[in-house]
C-alpha cells in the first residue's frame, strides 16, 4: 500500500508540474509525443494482465484487440481528424454530446447515449477493480481470503477520491487538462516498461533465452496446441471490428483523443506513433502466457502469471515493477473514464432534467459549483456500480471476456457516430432506434448472460431460454447459434443499423437536424448556427452574460465577451439587444460547461423569456435556480443517508453544509451547527463531552491542528461512554475541507478483544514453552542420573 500511495503522489506532483508548465505556453515541443502516449489509456489491465491469460487460454485471440486500433489509425486518421475539427468548432464535451449534437442537439438522444455508455462501460472499470484487487492479493497473499477485507471494494473507494481529485478541478470540459494528461503519459510509460521489464526477465533469465523459447513453442504440447493451431477467423474479425470501434467510442478514448486535443495535425503524428507503442507493449505477451503454462499450467489463473512468475522466481523487485505498472493501467483508465463519464451524465442527463423543471423562482446561485458536485457525485455512483457487477457477475470471469462485453456495448453507437458523418438523411428517431435495438440486443445476448455465467441467476435460460422457449437462447437467438462474442456482436448491431436506416427513411428529419447535419458533413460554420433553429427573441447583452456567468464564472466570462468584442471590433453595450453572433458565442461558451443539448436549452429558455408571445413562458433564471434548488435537494438526500457524520467547511473553516447523522453523533445542541459555525466550537463541543470538561486552548489547537493538518485520523474517547469517534478531514480545491465522524466503538472493541486473545495466546504459548522446558531440563538429569 505504501508503494502505491507514493506512487499515486507522484503522479499528483506530475500533474501539477504539468499544468505548469504548459500554462507557461510550452506545450508545442512534447505535444504530439504526450497526445500519442495518452492514447494508450487504451491499454488498460486487460492489455496488462488480460492479454497473457488470454494467449494462454486461446493463443493468438489477443491480436485483434490491437488489429482493429492500428487499422483505425492507419487507414481512418483522417475520419478521427475530422472528428477532431468538428468537435473543436461544436465545443463538444463528450461523445453523447457529439452524436447529439449531429442530431440537432437533440437532448433525448444525448441522455441515451450517456445512459448505454454508463452500463456499457461499468463492466470495464470493474475489470480494472477486480485487476487490482487480484494483483494485490497475489503480491500479499496473507490478505486473500481474509474475513472482512474487500480488496475490491478498498480499490474502488481509493479510485473515487483520485478520480475526483484529478479529474473535477474544471468547470469547463473542453478546457485542456494539461497536467492530467501528462500523468497519464507518464502511466503510459509506465506500465511499457514494467511490461517490457517482465518480459526480458521471463524470456532471458527465467526461460534461458530466444533458442530455449523456440523449444519450448515447439516441443511442449500443451503450448504447441495453443500458438500452433489455426486461428478462429470468425472471432478475430469481430474483436478486430470492436476494438476498432471502441478505440474511437469508449469515453475516455473520444475524451483523450478529442476532447483533449490540442491540435487536429496531432492525430496524423500519433497514427505512426502509437501503432509501435502496440507492438511493444505485445512484444511478450506469448513468451510470458508460454513460461506461464510450463511453470503453473492450469493452477494458478492465467491472468495472474505476469506477476505470478516473478515472485515464483523470487525476483520481488520484478514483481514490485509489474504491480506498479498494472496500477499504472488501472488508474489512468478509471480517473479518464469516470471523469468522460461524469461530464456525460452532468451534462446530458442531470442538467437537462434540473433545467427542463418548472418551479417558482429562486434565487440564484454559481451553478459552476454545481456541476462540479454532480461530477463529483456521479464519478462515486459509477465506480459503486462498477463495484457492484464485480460482485454479482465479474469476479467468476475472466479479464479478455469482461472487456469485450463492454466493447460490444460502446459498439452500439457506431452507426449513428460513423453513419452520422456520412448520410444526411439520418434522424435522430433513426439514431435513438437503433441504439436502443441494439442495445436491449446487447443485454439480451451478452449481459444476461455473464450474468448466468456467474451463478447469479439461473443457467437455465442459457441452456432452454425464458419459459422453455428454445429459439430465445440468449446465445443461440432464433436458432442461430455461433460464438457467443460474434453472436451478441452480429445481432446487436445487425438491429442496431436495421433500426437507424428504416427509421430515418421514414421519418423527416427536423430544421435543426438538417443544419447540424451539414454542419457535420460539409464543415460549414455558418450553417450549423444559422438563426433559423434559434428562438427568436429580444434578449440584453448584459442579461445574457449574467446568464453565461452562472455557468462558467465571471471571469472568464468577461473575458470571452471581451475577445468577442475585439474580434468582431466593436463595443457591448449591456443594455443593448444581442445579435445572432453574440447569441452564438453564448452558446458556444456554454456548450463547453454543460454541453450542446444543454446550452441550446439555456439559450431557449432565455429568449422565450423575452419573446413577446410567450410571456407566460418561465423565465431561464426561475428554471435554473430551481434546478440548483433540486440540485441541492439531491445532494442532502444522499448525505442524509450515509452513516458517517459529515460536515463541509470553507477556506476560513466556517460550516457550509451538513448531513442529519452530522447532528446525531454529535448531540449539538439546537443553537449549533448552523451555517457559518466554526469547526473549532463544534470540535470543543465534542471534546467537552469525551473529556467530561471543556478542554485547554492548548488541546484544542493540537486536536485541530491534527484533524485539519490531514495527518492523520483523530479518535476521540468519550470518558462517560465506551463511545469511540473517529474525526476524519479531506481538504477541498478551493483550501475548504470535508469533515467526517464515524462511530467506530465496535471495530474498537473488536480490535481490543483481538488483542486480549492474542495476549492471553501469547500467555499460554509462555507457560507451555516453560514447562516444556522444565520438563526436558528434568528428563535430561533423570538420564544424567541413569
Amino acid at each position: 500500500f505504501s508503494i502505491a500511495l507514493a506512487y499515486v503522489g507522484a503522479l499528483f506532483l506530475i500533474a501539477s508540474l504539468g499544468d505548469r508548465f504548459f500554462r507557461h505556453g510550452r506545450r508545442n515541443r512534447p505535444r504530439p509525443f504526450i497526445y500519442a502516449l495518452s492514447l494508450a489509456v487504451y491499454c488498460t489491465t486487460w492489455t496488462f494482465y488480460g492479454s497473457v491469460g488470454l494467449s494462454a487460454r486461446s493463443g493468438l485471440d489477443f491480436l485483434p484487440v490491437y488489429i482493429g486500433p492500428v487499422l483505425l489509425l492507419a487507414l481512418g486518421w483522417p475520419l478521427l481528424g475530422k472528428v477532431v475539427k468538428i468537435s473543436k468548432r461544436q465545443n463538444i464535451t463528450s461523445i453523447a454530446d457529439f452524436i447529439s449534437a449531429r442530431y440537432g442537439k437533440h437532448r433525448m438522444l444525448g441522455a441515451l447515449v450517456a445512459l448505454v455508455a454508463i452500463i456499457g462501460v461499468v463492466p470495464y472499470i470493474s475489470l480494472q477493480l477486480k485487476a487490482v484487487s487480484i494483483s494485490i492479493e497475489t503480491l500479499i497473499p496473507q490478505i486473500a481470503g481474509r474475513p472482512g477485507i474487500d480488496m475490491a471494494l478498498i480499490v474502488a473507494i481509493a479510485m473515487a477520491g483520485f478520480a475526483i481529485l484529478f479529474g473535477t478541478r474544471h468547470i469547463d470540459a473542453t478546457e485542456h487538462q494539461d497536467g492530467l494528461i501528462l500523468a497519464v503519459a507518464v502511466e503510459s510509460i509506465v506500465k511499457l516498461v514494467a511490461f517490457l521489464a517482465v518480459g526480458v526477465f521471463v524470456v532471458f533469465w527465467q526461460i534461458g533465452g530466444l533458442a530455449a523459447l523456440k523449444e519450448q513453442l515447439t516441443t511442449n504440447p500443451a503450448v504447441t496446441s495453443l500458438f500452433l493451431g489455426p486461428p478462429n477467423w470468425t472471432r478475430w474479425v469481430t474483436i478486430s471490428l470492436l476494438s476498432l470501434f471502441a478505440f474511437l467510442l469508449l469515453p475516455r478514448q473520444f475524451h483523450v483523443a478529442v476532447v483533449e486535443n490540442a491540435h487536429p495535425g496531432d492525430v496524423r503524428k500519433a497514427a505512426f506513433i502509437f501503432p509501435l507503442y502496440l507492438v511493444a507493449i505485445n512484444l511478450f505477451v506469448v513468451p510470458i502466457a508460454a513460461a506461464g503454462l510450463t511453470t503453473f499450467g492450469t493452477l494458478v489463473d492465467a491472468d495472474t502469471y505476469v506477476l505470478g512468475l516473478p515472485l515464483a522466481a523470487g525476483h520481488g523487485e520484478i514483481a514490485i515493477l509489474v504491480f506498479i505498472g498494472g496500477l499504472s493501467a488501472a488508474t489512468a483508465m478509471i480517473i479518464i473514464e469516470t471523469v468522460a463519464l461524469s461530464i456525460m451524465a452532468c451534462n446530458n442527463l442531470v442538467v437537462p432534467l434540473l433545467l427542463s423543471r418548472r418551479a417558482a423562482a429562486m434565487p440564484s446561485a454559481d451553478m459552476g459549483r454545481v456541476l462540479i458536485i454532480i461530477r463529483r457525485l456521479a464519478i462515486a455512483a459509477i465506480l459503486f456500480l462498477a463495484y457492484s457487477y464485480y460482485a454479482m457477475a465479474g469476479a467468476s470471469k475472466a479479464l479478455a471476456q469482461t472487456g469485450l462485453i463492454s466493447f460490444a456495448a460502446v459498439a452500439q453507437f457506431a452507426p449513428a457516430f460513423i453513419g452520422g458523418l456520412l448520410w444526411r438523411r439520418a434522424t435522430a428517431r433513426g439514431a435513438i432506434a437503433g441504439i436502443v435495438a441494439g442495445f436491449i440486443a446487447w443485454a439480451y445476448t451478452l449481459l444476461l448472460p455473464s450474468f448466468a455465467d456467474s451463478g447469479w441467476m439461473s443457467a437455465a435460460i442459457l441452456q432452454e431460454g425464458p419459459f422453455g422457449i428454445d429459439w430465445l437462447r440468449p446465445r443461440a437467438l432464433f436458432g442461430l447459434a455461433a460464438d457467443p462474442l460474434t453472436h451478441g456482436a452480429v445481432w446487436s448491431l445487425g438491429l442496431n443499423v436495421a433500426a437507424w436506416i428504416g427509421v430515418s427513411l421514414f421519418t423527416r428529419p427536423t430544421p435543426a437536424e438538417r443544419m447540424q447535419a451539414a454542419a457535420f458533413i460539409t464543415h460549414d460554420d455558418d450553417i450549423g448556427g444559422d438563426a433559423a433553429h434559434v428562438p427568436h427573441g429580444t434578449l440584453r447583452i448584459g442579461e445574457l452574460q449574467r446568464a453565461v456567468a452562472r455557468y462558467l464564472g465571471d471571469k472568464r466570462t468577461a473575458r470571452a465577451f471581451a475577445d468577442f468584442a475585439r474580434r468582431q471590433r466593436r463595443g457591448l453595450d449591456a443594455n443593448a439587444d444581442a445579435d445572432i453572433d453574440l447569441l452564438r458565442h453564448a452558446e458556444h461558451l456554454l456548450a463547453s460547461a454543460v454541453g450542446a443539448a444543454s446550452s441550446r436549452l439555456i439559450l431557449a429558455l432565455l429568449l422565450e423569456r423575452n419573446a413577446p408571445a410567450s410571456r407566460n413562458t418561465l423565465q431561464l433564471l426561475d428554471d435554473a435556480s430551481s434546478a440548483i434548488q433540486y440540485n441541492r435537494d439531491l445532494l442532502q438526500s444522499a448525505i442524509d443517508h450515509m452513516r458517517q457524520g459529515l460536515g463541509v467547511y470553507d477556506r476560513h473553516h466556517n460550516l457550509i453544509c451538513w448531513n442529519r447523522r452530522f447532528r446525531q453523533l454529535l448531540h449539538l445542541p439546537a443553537d449549533m451547527g448552523s451555517i457559518g459555525e466554526p469547526f473549532g466550537d463544534v470540535l470543543r463541543h465534542v471534546l467537552s463531552r469525551a473529556l467530561g470538561r471543556q478542554p485547554t486552548e492548548r488541546e484544542l489547537q493540537r486536536r485541530l491542528s491534527a484533524v485539519l493538518g490531514a495527518r492523520k485520523n483523530v479518535l476521540v474517547h468519550f470518558a462517560n461512554s465506551d463511545t469511540v469517534l473517529e474525526v476524519r478531514a479531506s481538504k477541498l480545491p478551493d483550501g475548504g475541507h470535508v469533515v467526517t465522524f464515524s462511530d467506530i466503538t465496535d471495530r474498537v472493541k473488536s480490535e481490543q478483544a483481538l488483542q486480549k486473545a492474542n495476549e492471553m495466546l501469547e500467555r499460554r504459548v509462555e507457560e507451555r514453552t516453560a514447562e516444556l522446558l522444565r520438563l526436558n531440563h528434568e528428563l535430561a538429569r533423570a538420564k544424567a542420573r541413569a
